[in-house]
């Protein structure tokens, strides 16, 4: 049987819990995915790299001071009670982990780690910022409003702005999350698709399933007969997989998946 709850009130966590309860063994996948498709023109322009490094430093030190949230701890949990198999995320935060998650795997990468596209040393990203504090000292005051991606829009010219390259080989440094244009690794998609066959069900929480390399795995647990509950603000690209009643609920209630 397939299921979507859309959480309301009281009801609708006891369905949840229900859920969660009757399938030990979860799949659960999370996230937003990434929104923009800019790989071609990062790679081929200076002015997009430049644009890119700019905003991010500037919205970096929100993604690293960044803390889980209560559906992150509660994930967290159930996996510690050793209900749930294997947590597949869309994000790119690594907050999961930072929330006490082991069994995850990050679809699109992490934030944390970038990447030469010349050699394929990898950096950090706090070093990153080092670097671009460094060579841009006249940028770090500027005006900017952070997404929650980590980037930030920033109102002034950047032509004189100096991206990081590789201490290696000098080569292109690129964020080692997936963009749209690119494809997740096969062996990650392997590794995800392996443990949705071990599981019980699945579980989509905070995702509209808009972008392809979520979705699909809802495809393939309706093919292998997976029962599919989803927590979501309102539809997913989903849907015609999750053939029960419907619930709606106005906001987004982190607590929903604490009990």
């Amino acid at each position: 049987m397939h299921s979507q709850l859309l959480l309301a009130g009281r009801r609708d966590l006891a369905d949840l819990c229900a859920f969660v309860q009757q399938y030990p063994r979860l799949f659960v996948l999370s996230g937003a995915g990434i929104s923009t498709d800019f790989l071609q023109d990062f790679l081929a322009s200076k002015a997009v790299r430049q644009r890119y490094w700019a905003r991010s430093m500037a919205g970096w030190p929100t993604v690293a001071n960044a803390r889980p949230n209560m559906t992150h701890d509660a994930l967290a949990r159930l996996e510690a009670a050793g209900r749930l198999q294997r947590l597949v995320t869309q994000n790119v935060d690594g907050l999961h982990q930072r929330a006490g998650s082991s069994q995850v795997i990050e679809l699109h990468g992490n934030l944390e780690a970038v990447v030469c596209l010349g050699c394929g040393a990898l950096h950090s990203r706090a070093w990153i910022q080092r670097t671009l504090e460094s060579l841009n000292p006249e940028f770090q005051a500027a005006t900017a409003t952070t997404a929650a991606d980590g980037d930030a829009d920033i109102e002034r010219d950047l032509a004189a702005f100096q991206v990081p390259h590789c201490s290696r080989c000098a080569g292109v440094l690129k964020p080692n999350v997936v963009f749209f244009g690119e494809g997740v690794p096969r062996e990650r998609v392997d590794d995800a698709v392996g443990s949705l066959k071990h599981a019980d069900a699945m579980l989509v929480i905070g995702s509209s399933l808009m972008v392809y390399s979520g979705f699909r795995f809802c495809e393939w647990a309706d093919t292998m007969g997976k029962p599919i509950a989803a927590v979501n603000l309102g539809r997913t690209r989903a849907d015609h997989t999750l053939r029960s009643s419907r619930l709606r609920f106005p906001k987004w209630r982190q607590p929903a998946i604490r009990r």
